[in-house]
């Protein structure tokens, strides 16, 4: 069964409260359904899959990687050869991420499980020290596979992009960021979804 990120009522008062413009933009657009994987390994195979990649070929691949291993667990990945897994079309860098991260679970060097009850940003650094995940991978797989509610990526191009367009700004410093985060702060992962909305151009939100 699909699962969405989870966010309602007490979420969207604040952040309209908090921030006319936005406000103006979230009773435009309404709910917003993004897809999330639950289960973090999962998620973080897909996350490293899906790297420098259309869609189409991630769909592709993560198809074939699903028929060959059928339950995505660290154990299974473990177990399977790297000519097995580059056969789904992975990269062999890619391999060598996504066996080197089931490796350290496997040995109990890593367990995701325990992350549930760490901070961001501890969550963030824990996810770093995996090849192959950097800021921005770690704070998608905290939104969207761990549901983490006040993410907002400096690193990512469309929240900017779109925070410019929101508030008529040339240019998002870490200093302006930092700013607007802290106003959408606890619910910035809501903020992020409606901001991401706002880069794809497909609402004229500005139109009153």
């Amino acid at each position: 069964m699909i699962q969405y990120f989870k966010y309602g009522e007490k979420e969207i008062e604040h952040l309209k409260s908090v921030d006319k413009k936005l406000a103006k933009v979230i009773d435009k657009i309404g709910t917003i359904k993004r897809e999330i994987t639950p289960d973090l390994f999962t998620a973080l195979v897909h996350a490293i899959v899906s790297q420098q990649i259309s869609n189409k070929a991630r769909d592709t691949v993560w198809g074939r990687i699903v028929d060959k291993l059928g339950e995505i667990t660290p154990t299974n990945v473990h177990n399977l050869s790297v000519e097995e897994l580059q056969s789904c079309g992975i990269s062999f860098r890619k391999v060598n991420y996504i066996k080197s991260a089931a490796e350290k679970i496997v040995q109990g060097e890593l367990d995701l499980d325990s992350l549930y009850s760490l901070s961001d940003k501890e969550v963030s650094d824990k996810l770093c020290q995996l090849n192959g995940i950097g800021p921005w991978t770690a704070e998608m797989l905290m939104m969207f596979s761990m549901q983490r509610p006040n993410i907002l990526s400096f690193g990512d191009l469309a929240i900017k992009r779109a925070m410019s367009t929101l508030y008529n700004l040339d240019e998002i410093d870490k200093k302006t960021f930092n700013k607007y985060w802290k106003k959408y702060s606890p619910y910035a992962s809501v903020a992020s979804l409606y901001l991401w909305e706002i880069s794809t151009g497909k609402y004229d939100v500005f139109d009153d």
